[in-house]
């Protein structure tokens, strides 16, 4: 899942198609900055979270790491990442697209201040739009990250070619449907938190959005990651589950994602839907303040 937030009122900034060229570039900058960045902490968290509760195979986030690097080298925490890195600048680009469209159409010609709840249905919005492209990306990523063994598929095209070709669109879609519901709330929290301590930063303290200085607004996208992670957890542990099911009948240990909430209350309890949080929770400080700086400086030098 992106943890990209948009920055607005930035100095110098263009309007029309060439403005939105250079959000979409700056995004995209932003977008692998924060893949580089994270996508170690998040195999740990897709290791943890899919490991079996029998058998399991690491005591905790810190035996995950340390059993990936002497097992794999450094290289496996970075299993599945050309996915999302190819992916990541479509995913951007329509967030970018859908959230300043819908923040256009709540504030009208009177350009009027957005209330929380616009801010949350826009956030949302481009969340559920952006699931078109993140749910397949997530989905090969995630199968490519729990792969420990020499057997298995060679790489993100590889993987991509078997399952299209084994089970076609549906296939790569699998567990689309808790990718939506994730999406759609967890980016309606994320930009609320974050417009919200945006906003109050400028009526305490009389300053211009483009004035906050840089690690001020990191730390406002650290906390609005907290927000969306802490409220998301749960269905991205469903939707991990569901994404490295199997894909026939006979194969599957979840009929639905409401059969595998049932199956995770009753085998592992409420702490089943929170397995691998504290890896996520670690991973949202460092992710959104290199995502932040990379989309400011980018910002600045396409501007320019």
């Amino acid at each position: 899942m992106s943890d990209m937030a948009t920055l607005v009122d930035m100095p110098a900034v263009k309007t029309g198609p060439s403005q939105a060229i250079i959000d979409c570039a700056s995004g995209t900058v932003g977008g692998v900055v924060q893949v580089l960045v994270g996508q170690p902490f998040d195999t740990v968290k897709v290791r943890l979270q899919t490991q079996s509760t029998t058998h399991p195979v690491y005591s905790g986030m810190v035996d995950c790491a340390r059993q990936i690097r002497m097992k794999e080298g450094l290289g496996g925490f970075y299993k599945g990442t050309m996915t999302p890195l190819v992916g990541i600048g479509a995913c951007v680009s329509i967030q970018f697209v859908v959230l300043e469209s819908m923040k256009r159409a709540f504030a009208g010609n009177k350009n009027d201040p957005l209330t929380n709840t616009q801010l949350y249905l826009a956030g949302a919005a481009s969340g559920v739009a952006n699931s078109v492209v993140s749910g397949p990306v997530e989905h090969i990523r995630t199968r490519l990250q729990v792969q420990t063994g020499p057997n298995g598929y060679k790489g993100p095209l590889d993987c991509i070619k078997h399952i299209y070709g084994a089970h076609g669109l549906t296939g790569l879609y699998k567990g689309q449907g808790m990718t939506v519901i994730r999406e759609f709330q967890g980016y309606g929290a994320y930009f609320l938190a974050y417009e919200w301590l945006v906003q109050r930063s400028m009526e305490r303290s009389q300053r211009k959005r483009s004035d906050l200085p840089a690690w001020e607004v990191c730390a406002y996208g650290a906390s609005a990651g907290y927000a969306m992670w802490l409220t998301v957890y749960p269905m991205d542990i469903i939707k991990s589950k569901l994404q490295t099911d199997g894909f026939d009948k006979e194969n599957q240990k979840y009929r639905s994602a409401l059969d595998c909430a049932r199956k995770i209350m009753a085998v592992e309890g409420l702490g089943g839907f929170f397995r691998g949080i504290g890896v996520c929770l670690l991973r949202a400080a460092p992710t959104n303040a290199a995502t932040f700086m990379g989309f400011e400086l980018a910002m600045r030098m396409f501007s320019s």
